[in-house]
């Protein structure tokens, strides 16, 4: 655990399932205070605070769309009222749609772009404002991807978001540096999650996937969520601007990995 963490407060967008829940989860064992945004399960939002409260911390359930100012502003004031501020806050919400890139329709496009990208610039911007107005520190993070440094066919529309996320987070990071708000990215590679469950299920996709990952296995969200809660803390006080990469070695060019090339 980390210490400085206790009775933090913290918002994690799209934080009912997935990576968003694992963070949810082990800022709770940091014995911290989360709002866990949700958009359309709030089953299992009610679980993720459970789980929080099991494990030692605060938390509570708030619907938001996280792609328009109203509902972003909403987890700020969620935030305030149940557990007196905000600490830190965490752009995690996404989406992905596949589709060849010259059949992608324009509102598919903007879907992506509003929830991966918009809502990241939007998260960010409420939290930036409210540290600012209150002369406090604080931590963003911004889950981009592997994607941000990877191409990937058929998935345009989500690269392009993720793309946009590194720059964006670069650019404040450099912006409020000196205000010692801090904001970093974490880039997952292949993780065990709900919205992999259908490709990793696949026995072919699943070894072409790992065929891919010079650890040769496919990451858990928990793993991420360590990295998150690292990027929280003081550990990391002088690391701002960075995306740590949480993929098992994904980026490094795995096609390589055995001396070909």
């Amino acid at each position: 655990m980390y210490t400085d963490l206790k009775d933090k407060v913290a918002v994690i967008t799209g934080g009912s399932k997935g990576i968003g829940r694992a963070i949810a989860e082990r800022f709770g064992k940091e014995h911290m205070h989360v709002v866990v945004n949700y958009n359309s399960d709030a089953t299992e939002a009610q679980q993720a605070v459970d789980v929080i409260v099991k494990n030692g911390g605060q938390a509570v359930s708030v619907y938001g769309d996280v792609s328009t100012e109203h509902g972003v502003q909403g987890l700020l004031d969620a935030a305030i009222k149940h557990f007196g501020g905000l600490d830190v806050w965490v752009n995690n919400a996404g989406m992905e749609i596949q589709a060849p890139t010259h059949e992608l329709s324009l509102a598919d496009w903007n879907k992506v772009i509003s929830i991966n990208e918009t809502g990241v610039f939007l998260g960010a911007k409420t939290a930036l404002r409210y540290f600012k107005e209150n002369h406090k520190p604080g931590d963003i993070i911004n889950m981009s991807s592997v994607h941000e440094q990877i191409p990937w066919p058929t998935f345009a529309s989500y690269a392009a978001a993720k793309g946009a996320v590194k720059l964006f987070t670069q650019s404040i990071a450099m912006e409020y540096a000196k205000d010692n708000i801090r904001v970093n990215g974490i880039g997952p590679g292949a993780i065990n999650t709900p919205i992999n469950a259908e490709k990793l299920a696949d026995k072919e996709q699943y070894a072409q996937t790992v065929a891919m990952v010079p650890m040769d296995r496919i990451g858990k969200p928990e793993e991420v969520a360590a990295a998150a809660a690292w990027l929280a803390s003081s550990e990391s006080s002088y690391v701002t601007g960075i995306t740590l990469f949480v993929d098992g070695g994904m980026t490094l060019y795995p096609a390589f990995k055995d001396g070909q090339g």
